[in-house]
């Protein structure tokens, strides 16, 4: 609907109502373009659509694929979104993703904590919220600089320019965009995880990422101890989601079924099996176990039969079942088929390390039963990237014959190297990964779990060196605003960024010619108005 249609429609509905004194048709449009969304299952709705466009162009199409950046408060989400918006003219095929483990390092009321689901459950949909409440205004903040233009072209009698503008404000893209979310294990059984995914959805999420790990026994998916569920739970747990869209009226929300079996040796249960064959002997199957002779069984003992065998699975202390050594990408493989085939529509292999060919020999498995698999993909901080693929490049050149007598293996994370033929190799093939993965390994989405956490960490430390040096407050000037205000960062003007003129808009809509506004000549934003 264009401006001037919303601005007629006020019209006809301020008309019928004599007694709305000082209520203009214009600024009644300008409020409700201003706010397009009004609540988060509106913006979940608009979200899923776009998801599920992208992923129909990525299977046509895998150079298509899609990224985002993890994100631990709505302002660093905000500008995230206004600098794509700048850099790229466009929001397409980005989105958010909404980290488990900054919100239990960063948003808990118990301080940080490790990524173990110990943090507040309904912290996570908060933040989903908050996201959304900071992209909102971040559309009503850049509409109301546009609606500023309309009137300044209008004072001037410039009505070309303020064609053009009209034309913008029609054909204007919001700052909402998917957020992916990380409901961990499910914060319990399948009932909390339904009644949680309820509440992730209503603050905006079209897409849940659940894994396959003991929910009490949860673990981050780059530390040891991982514990995983027979698959009959974990199905359980993806169609609580299911059911969670399906009631909100989100038919088309997406769930992301993550599996850590390849870094996860544990079990807490042995799967429940009726015949041989079957999803949960399947599971058994993996256990490590020996070979117990009729009448060898002690008391306590928990025995499996498979065929005419009686098998002792490997129980340890702590009472978790371990699975034989070597079985991680097989199960891992199982998981991914297991979940498709239950109602899942992107998969996340969490691995060790990011090797593309490593990723694309369990797809290429899992493709030949459901071809049009896709993975989400996690380029995690966790993975010494620069080390990682030295040495890939290294074992490469070694592999085909060529001289790696001037490199230490154990040492190529040195800076030493920095400048050699191997490390501007290995850089290569770090900058085109995304590309390459997507391309050799279906993997529809790219992320990076904790990237703004790490770059807080780093801007904060180099402020901090500086400001309280021998720089003072050169360190700030320097460093900070100088670049802000040469880069273009929005947010130098933080007054405007905080929503100050949209307050204004907001007093002269309500009084008119009475209103105390802020942004007068004495405002010191002025001098970055240049």
């Amino acid at each position: 609907m264009s401006y001037q249609t919303f601005i007629e429609d006020a019209d006809k509905l301020i008309q019928a109502n004599e007694k709305w004194t000082g209520i203009t048709p214009e600024a009644v449009a300008r409020m409700r373009l201003q706010n397009r969304f009004r609540t988060g299952l509106d913006i979940a709705r608009y979200t899923a659509a776009i998801m599920r466009r992208d992923m129909a162009d990525y299977d046509q199409d895998p150079s298509k694929f899609t990224q985002s950046l993890g994100c631990w408060h709505g302002f660093i989400g905000q500008q995230k979104v206004i600098s794509l918006k700048k850099h790229f003219g466009s929001t397409e095929r980005r989105y958010l993703y909404l980290s488990g483990w900054m919100v239990a390092a960063l948003r808990s009321e118990f301080g940080p904590l490790p990524d173990q689901s110990m943090h507040e459950k309904t912290s996570v949909p908060a933040l989903i919220e908050e996201l959304y409440t900071f992209l909102r205004q971040a559309d009503a903040r850049e509409l109301g600089m546009l609606f500023r233009d309309i009137d300044r072209a209008r004072e001037t009698g410039d009505s070309v320019r303020h064609r053009q503008l009209q034309q913008a404000v029609d054909t204007y893209e919001t700052h909402i965009i998917p957020i992916i979310a990380d409901i961990d294990a499910g914060f319990g059984n399948a009932e909390a995880t339904y009644l949680l995914a309820k509440k992730m959805i209503e603050a905006g999420a079209c897409a849940l990422q659940i894994e396959n790990q003991v929910s009490d026994e949860k673990q981050c998916g780059h530390q040891d101890g991982k514990v995983t569920v027979p698959h009959e739970d974990f199905v359980a747990k993806i169609r609580a989601c299911r059911y969670a869209f399906l009631e909100l009226g989100i038919d088309d929300g997406i769930i992301v079924a993550r599996t850590d079996s390849l870094g996860a040796g544990l079990t807490k249960q042995i799967a429940f099996s009726a015949r041989e064959g079957d999803i949960g002997d399947q599971y058994n199957s993996f256990l490590d176990c020996e070979e117990v002779a009729n009448g060898q069984h002690q008391n306590g003992e928990v025995l499996i039969t498979r065929g005419s065998k009686i098998l002792r699975p490997r129980r340890l202390r702590s009472n978790l079942y371990q699975f034989r050594e070597g079985t991680g990408a097989d199960r891992c493989v199982l998981d991914c088929i297991t979940a498709l085939q239950n109602g899942a529509d992107l998969l996340w292999i969490e691995t060790e390390k990011p090797h593309i060919e490593q990723i694309a020999g369990m797809v290429d498995r899992v493709r030949q039963v459901i071809p049009n698999a896709k993975l989400v993909y996690n380029n995690s901080p966790s993975f010494n990237w620069t080390l990682n693929f030295r040495q890939q490049v290294f074992d490469a050149w070694k592999n085909d014959g060529r001289d790696v007598s001037g490199y230490d293996r154990q040492k190529l994370m040195s800076e030493e190297y920095d400048d050699t033929p191997l490390a501007i190799e290995a850089d290569e093939s770090i900058r085109t990964f995304q590309r390459d993965a997507s391309l050799r390994a279906g993997i529809f989405h790219h992320l990076i779990t904790l990237p703004t956490y790490h770059t807080a960490a780093l801007s904060t430390d180099n402020l901090a060196k500086e400001y309280f040096g021998d720089q003072g407050m050169l360190g700030y000037v320097a460093n900070v605003q100088r670049k802000e205000i040469r880069q273009a960062i929005a947010c130098v003007r933080h007054q405007n960024m905080a929503g100050s003129d949209i307050g204004d808009d907001h007093k002269e809509y309500f009084s008119g010619e009475a209103a105390l506004k802020a942004g007068g000549k004495h405002n010191t934003m002025n001098q970055f108005a240049a």
